[in-house]
């Protein structure tokens, strides 16, 4: 039998996530940053990170790994930089803290940089870069993640997927970089398995070391390629910049990092992540700094495609068309698999379910 696809409008699945993590012992503040953020990755386009990851934010305030009422504390200071104890808070909550901290030094000296450590999984990087963006600032963030990423020539897994954002306002437009040092996240090989779709080879090893197409195999080794996959195609890029996300998030903040950070399917310990947040006000450097950006944007795209129904995008651009359709069809489609875990979920807690229609199969 053929899955359903289900629809839910965007307010709907806002009240859904603040509902369930207010269930759960969340206040509601935080339980609404919570709900915007993984909003805003399915609206984004970036199905892995929204209510996708609802289920494993819940049970990490369950089981007493965060602490979801925690509020973030400045622990050291100057005047462009601090560093930040999450207390083991939502990665959303700390997130927000940290980010919203680095624009108020970057108004004041140019520049704000921001380290944060006892923190937890912040969903979609560009979220907080964008909060800067969105205030005129080019934002800059990166985090530590698990380690499922192998290290280029090994076998096992030592760094995290480690997310880096850099988002840039220009004139009625942006830049939004958002990525994982792997090949894909971790949450693309769950949503392929779902779909029971092979993955593309060069995305994971198994437990042998050798890349597969095979989601179970990759899950079971839990070892993901490092961004560029093998030797040949520049995968030793990819491990550096891991281990550069991991110097900015983990060492120098004091978090845990590579290898020491816990696996997400320890359900025992506190993550103790960390991440960077970094402002930059534009305007302290040469002037026309949006309208200069968006020349740029417009001539990479004005480059004449290799095939002309597939026009050339810059970082962003996919995220932009996706964002068009959902507003266009008025929100998000679902696999059925994934509503069934939310109503699970919500029978669970005793909430109202995600109230969503069915629009066809796949």
């Amino acid at each position: 039998m053929a899955a359903k696809k289900l629809f839910a409008p965007l307010p709907e699945i806002c009240r859904f996530v603040t509902d369930v993590m207010t269930a759960v012992g969340t206040p509601a503040e935080h339980a609404y940053a919570m709900s915007e953020l993984l909003v805003a990755a399915d609206y984004r386009g970036h199905l892995s990170h929204g209510l996708n990851r609802l289920s494993m934010y819940v049970e990490d305030v369950r089981n007493g790994t965060t602490d979801p009422c925690a509020t973030p504390e400045v622990i050291k200071e100057k005047s462009a930089v601090a560093l930040v104890d999450g207390k083991n808070g939502l990665g959303p909550v700390v997130g927000n803290f940290c980010m919203d901290l680095a624009m108020e030094k970057a108004k004041e000296t140019g520049v704000g940089w921001i380290s944060a450590r006892g923190t937890n999984h912040y969903g979609i990087a560009g979220w907080y870069s964008m909060r800067a963006a969105n205030q005129g600032f080019v934002g800059i963030t990166c985090s530590n993640t698990s380690p499922v990423t192998a290290p280029l020539r090994s076998k096992k897994a030592a760094v995290g997927t480690n997310p880096i954002s850099v988002a840039a306002p220009a004139k009625n437009d942006s830049f939004v970089l958002d990525m994982a040092t792997s090949t894909a996240a971790l949450g693309k090989i769950e949503l392929k398995r779902s779909r029971n779709e092979d993955i593309p080879l060069g995305w994971a090893q198994d437990i042998d070391g050798n890349m597969t197409t095979n989601p179970d195999k990759a899950l079971l080794a839990n070892c993901l390629m490092p961004l560029g996959g093998a030797e040949e195609t520049s995968g030793y890029k990819g491990t550096g910049i891991a281990l550069m996300v991991d110097i900015f998030s983990g060492i120098l903040s004091g978090a845990n990092y590579g290898p020491f950070i816990r696996n997400w399917k320890n359900a025992s310990e506190k993550a103790n992540l960390g991440q960077c947040f970094i402002a930059l006000d534009p305007s302290a450097f040469a002037p026309c700094f949006e309208e200069r950006l968006s020349n740029f944007l417009d001539v990479i795209r004005a480059l004449e495609p290799v095939d002309p129904n597939k026009p050339v995008l810059v970082a962003g651009d996919p995220e932009k068309i996706h964002m068009k359709e959902v507003s266009y069809r008025g929100g998000i489609l679902y696999h059925q698999g994934l509503i069934d875990a939310m109503s699970k979920l919500a029978e669970e807690l005793n909430i109202c379910p995600l109230r969503s229609t069915v629009v066809g199969t796949c």
